[in-house]
């Protein structure tokens, strides 16, 4: 049985590579139908904000891998309640479904997976 996966994405989405890169990681892990979980935390959360205008930072543009996730079995998508809170996001306003945990949910999550990667 594939070990599971839970990968942590803290960076927001125009701060450099971390963000798309992680995406990457998650769909190329649900392409081989490994067990992932994915955790937006932290700065993380931008990733996850409509409407973004990637290209006058000279970014690629992630909303296209976001609505892809579900498309390669990636179902199991997190936000940290606290993050959202800190940066005054409301959770009803993300482009997609995803559970909000609190810090203690999230420590629990972090026992289920065998395998923990953040970027």
């Amino acid at each position: 049985m594939a070990k599971s996966l839970l990968v942590i994405s803290r960076q927001a989405p125009w701060s450099g590579l971390g963000a798309r890169e992680c995406l990457d990681l998650v769909l190329a892990g649900g392409a081989f139908d490994l067990p992932v979980g994915l955790l937006f935390l932290d700065d993380g959360v931008f990733q996850l904000l409509p409407n973004q205008h990637a290209a006058s930072l000279e970014q690629k543009d992630l909303s296209a891998n976001l609505q892809a996730l579900p498309l390669f079995g990636i179902d199991e998508l997190f936000i940290s309640g606290r993050s959202l809170q800190e940066r005054g996001l409301d959770p009803n306003g993300l482009s997609l479904p995803l559970e909000q945990l609190d810090d203690a949910q999230i420590s629990q999550l972090l026992q289920r997976y065998d395998q923990v990667i953040t970027l």
